[in-house]
């Protein structure tokens, strides 16, 4: 019998930052698999490059550090990876495969530029915090964002409130998915800083997707 938490079906983690930011942005991404690169992307991958070292173990004293650590919720059905989770040696944590002793678990989120505590942002911290506790068998209470510029990292409470809109959020994306859903365009300053400005084409787009667009050209161009 298959299961039904079978992971290629899972919706990835970094796509609820893409959604709380603007909703058609992530659909266009995750449903229309579109994708464009601008300074801002551009400086995240290579920020993120940096701490995705696959799964090395790092041990400082009481602390284990692993990078870029896969994880994953069966409840939710998402996926993604932890730029950094920091293991910290406590009588009233939880036992880690290949190390002596107990720790707290601390997911750690890279980001570029200054500390702005934007609210994808904590979301997506969050989400990390469920998946690792799924997995962990334990509580997450604290997280934190890393922000390149200053080189220093910001706490963030992890509270009940964060990871019940989390999940409400999952369980929309879900529908979108599911439906193959994009929704029309909601324009905005945030829409300066997008990268896919110029492919969501918001004067076109209020009643076209962006694939059937690109399908009509194609066709306009065969024609001529």
């Amino acid at each position: 019998m298959e299961s039904n938490n079978q992971e290629e079906d899972f919706l990835l983690l970094s796509g609820i930052q893409h959604f709380q930011f603007c909703k058609r942005q992530w659909a266009l991404i995750h449903i229309e698999q579109q994708w464009a690169e601008n300074v801002k992307t551009t400086e995240g991958q290579y920020l993120h490059r940096k701490a995705d070292q696959p799964l090395i173990r790092e041990k400082r004293k009481n602390k284990l550090i692993v990078r870029a650590m896969p994880v994953k919720s069966n409840e939710l059905k998402i996926s993604g990876v932890c730029d950094v989770v920091e293991f910290i040696e406590d009588k009233n944590g939880i036992p880690i495969n290949g190390a002596e002793g107990k720790y707290l678990t601390y997911p750690v989120e890279y980001k570029r530029g200054k500390p702005k505590m934007k609210d994808e942002d904590v979301l997506q911290l969050t989400a990390q915090a469920i998946c690792l506790e799924e997995m962990l068998l334990c509580e997450i209470e604290v997280g934190y964002l890393y922000y390149n510029e200053i080189k220093h990292r910001v706490e963030v409470p992890l509270t009940v409130e964060l990871k019940n809109k989390v999940k409400t959020i999952v369980t929309e994306m879900e529908k979108y998915y599911k439906d193959r859903y994009t929704p029309k365009v909601k324009t905005g300053s945030f829409c300066k800083s997008c990268s896919l400005q110029n492919i969501c084409l918001p004067k076109l787009m209020n009643k076209r997707s962006v694939k059937s667009y690109i399908e009509g050209k194609i066709k306009d161009e065969k024609i001529t």
